[in-house]
């Protein structure tokens, strides 16, 4: 079965537009994933497509409504559709995240917008996903990055498969440091071992350098790995 991303949103040009171009665009085109962005505003029930309303109780702004937001997922849904809000409160995205939806075949990423959702539109999705500890317009470009990250490990998607094996956060470390030509660029060389064509020294290097990086510029992943 084709892995299958649909997105429900008010803006889908917002969505669409990154999703089209370099490697998910090229992986859409190939037929290793599907790719599809919805209208909300499609399964309004009025003549003005109204998708949000003033929220109960008084406050400022507009709130996303179920019934229209249910109506979106009534039509997209399939037998073993995973459904995610996009929220601020949401569990923040991360890499074993990414490796766990990319084993399902079809995720549904709904995008709030405006003041927020009715409340009632949580009990119709089955996890809720932040992109990080703030706070954006939509869900929009939350539900973009999530794609990305979750489509390049399908098979097909990327050029070589093994790169998503060997980058940051595959093993919860940082990527090591990498070189190309030019060897020297204002007096800067690269390291000797690169070029000493020993493989087992290279990867040894390269171990060693992503635990210092890690180390140093993220002591929170470091903190979290334990001995080892």
């Amino acid at each position: 079965m084709t892995p299958r991303y649909d997105v429900l949103t008010i803006h889908p040009e917002i969505v669409s537009a990154p999703l089209r171009l370099s490697v998910i665009g090229r992986g859409t085109a190939s037929g290793a994933i599907e790719l599809g962005v919805h209208d909300i505003r499609a399964f309004a029930q009025d003549r003005h497509r109204t998708v949000d309303d003033a929220p109960f109780g008084g406050g400022p702004g507009m709130v996303l409504k179920v019934d229209v937001v249910g109506a979106a997922l009534a039509a997209v849904r399939r037998e073993h559709t995973h459904v995610i809000l996009m929220t601020a409160a949401g569990r923040p995205f991360d890499q074993a995240t990414a490796r766990r939806l990319a084993a399902l075949p079809h995720l549904v990423f709904v995008c709030g917008h405006y003041e927020g959702i009715d409340a009632r539109i949580e009990t119709l999705v089955d996890e809720e996903l932040s992109l990080g500890d703030f706070v954006l317009t939509g869900g929009e470009l939350a539900a973009a990055a999530m794609i990305d990250a979750v489509a390049r490990l399908i098979p097909g998607v990327l050029g070589n498969e093994a790169s998503p094996l060997d980058e940051s956060h595959a093993d919860g470390l940082l990527e090591y440091p990498q070189y190309t030509r030019p060897q020297v660029w204002n007096d800067l060389a690269v390291p000797e071992v690169l070029l000493s064509g020993n493989h087992a020294r290279i990867a040894a290097w390269r171990r060693e350098q992503a635990l210092l990086r890690t180390q140093a510029r993220r002591p929170d992943l470091w903190g979290k790995r334990g001995p080892r």
